[in-house]
């Protein structure tokens, strides 16, 4: 039997209420948590197709579930649901989430300059809307202006307190440089974080920090907590399989990237196997990831989604350097100038055979601040092509220095690269000094005397004494009639005058 009372407490909410409320918060909802939304969804704008709050919601879903999931198809649903959405009710009558919405999508695909057209929309005519600036950071940091992703994620801080902006806030500082800053705001953030999905996104990107700073234990651990957290955070898997290859524990490694290519097939984890297939000399295992990649991107490309960006990185060091550069050549006209994409069409131009070119994009991705041990290597190399070698040796140590293991391929070869640059030549602080003073000249020696005889030194003692009795004979002068007047000074001869007033023309005599 139930005693009074028992049952009576607040329901504990089900997976379609836990995904409203992070969508409502702005936090990630677990992948079970969103299929149970978008079933949820689907079935109610069935019976009420006019309802466009609640096919705004789906089609945010639908964008969501296909970027955690890489299931590419989703996006054009979640397109037509959108545009149903404001067909019902248009974003100047009050459906400003459809657009919301619509510049997620733009951002999956990777089209920016559209998703900051949507977002600087809604924040026009509803500057007040929160979920408007998580957008436009995005498409702010993927057109590469760093001053309009700082202010909106400001804002975004301002309207929305709590675990959504602090993260943001992290990634902020983390791409401006900011280690200390973006951990300490990491760590609040997973600290305050509460649901499954929140904390696991919160804990992969301390895992993100630490492997970025050269800690692969520390990062594997925090992607470990990530995955115990949420087993559907997939992309935690990509995240701990490369920390794995710094630790050399290559057959966990290889397992991790396996599974992580099964449930999330992107086509940076494809490229990322690859590499550490030919790595260890595995040509063949490592064309299969190769062409994969190809495939993943071909069919990305389907679905209006722009993978030029990883692409490119393959090609230039892959497969053909020259369409590299006219990849990234196309995305900087796109006005896609984030670091990612200076630092690549950089590389891509060096791989070209146009390093001095490429130098110019490979420093503005370093200018950014961002601590990329990739990019500090990319740098470095073109540097040390063009026979720039005190730069290229500090940009190849700080590669090194940043993240010992930053690739399986190219850490290699940046220590290489230090090693037949060598120490720095002779010259630099220790030749600036003043040479030392001249020796001084040897002081003249007097010419010496013949030692004298006794009488001639008897002579010399009479004639003293004689001098001495001859000036007790003469008069004492008087005293001075004023005793305040002060003693005259003894006179000097011609000589000494001209002698002492010498210096004081003409400053110090020369040394011969």
């Amino acid at each position: 039997a139930v005693e009074d009372g028992e049952g009576d407490g607040p329901k504990e909410p089900g997976p379609v209420e836990r995904a409203e409320a992070a969508t409502t918060a702005g936090s990630p909802a677990s992948l079970s948590d969103l299929t149970a939304l978008i079933g949820d969804r689907q079935k109610w704008v069935e019976s009420h197709p006019k309802d466009a709050p609640s096919l705004a919601m789906l089609g945010t879903a639908y964008v969501e579930w296909a970027r955690r999931s890489a299931d590419t198809t989703y996006y054009a649903r979640a397109e037509e649901t959108l545009k149903r959405s404001l067909e019902v009710r248009p974003g100047e009558r009050g459906n400003g989430e459809a657009w919301v919405g619509l510049a997620a999508l733009a951002n999956a695909r990777h089209d920016f300059l559209a998703a900051k057209r949507w977002g600087e929309t809604v924040k026009k005519q509803q500057p007040t809307t929160w979920s408007v600036y998580p957008v436009l950071i995005d498409a702010y940091t993927g057109l590469g202006d760093q001053k309009a992703a700082t202010a909106a994620t400001e804002k975004f801080g301002e309207l929305r307190k709590g675990v959504p902006a602090l993260a943001r806030t992290a990634e902020l500082y983390r791409g401006q440089g900011w280690r200390e800053d973006a951990l300490a705001t990491a760590r609040e953030a997973a600290d305050r974080a509460t649901q499954p999905a929140e904390k696991a996104e919160a804990l992969h990107r301390l895992g993100e920090l630490a492997w970025e700073r050269g800690e692969p234990a520390e990062a594997v651990a925090q992607f470990d907590a990530a995955l115990r957290t949420d087993a559907g955070h997939h992309t935690s898997l990509a995240g701990r399989a490369r920390a794995l290859v710094a630790l050399e524990r290559t057959d966990e490694a290889l397992a991790a990237y396996q599974s992580a290519l099964e449930k999330l097939p992107r086509p940076e984890y494809a490229l990322e196997l690859g590499e550490l297939y030919e790595s260890l000399g595995l040509d063949g295992d490592a064309r299969t990831q190769y062409t994969a990649l190809r495939e993943m991107v071909a069919g990305a490309k389907r679905a209006g989604v722009d993978e030029s960006l990883v692409l490119a990185r393959f090609e230039a060091d892959h497969g053909d350097p020259d369409e590299a550069v006219e990849l990234l050549r196309g995305q900087w006209a796109k006005q896609h100038r984030s670091a990612a994409v200076a630092d690549a069409l950089g590389w891509a131009l060096h791989r070209a055979g146009e390093s001095e070119e490429g130098l110019e994009y490979a420093q503005r991705a370093a200018d950014t601040g961002v601590r990329n041990a990739s990019y500090a290597y990319h740098l470095g190399v073109i540097q040390r092509e063009l026979a720039d070698y005190g730069p290229a040796r500090r940009n190849l140590e700080q590669a090194v220095r940043t993240n010992p293991a930053f690739s399986p391929l190219a850490a290699p070869l940046a220590r290489q690269a230090l090693e037949a640059l060598g120490e720095p030549p002779p010259g630099g602080p220790g030749d600036m000094q003043p040479p030392p003073p001249p020796p001084s000249p040897e002081p003249k020696s007097e010419p010496k005397s013949e030692p004298k005889t006794e009488p001639e030194r008897e002579a010399e003692r009479g004639t003293e004494r004689e001098a001495e009795r001859e000036t007790e004979r003469k008069p004492k002068p008087e005293a001075p009639a004023s005793s305040k007047a002060p003693a005259p000074a003894p006179a000097a001869s011609k000589e000494a005058a001209a002698g002492s007033a010498a210096p004081a023309e003409g400053g110090a005599s020369k040394s011969p």
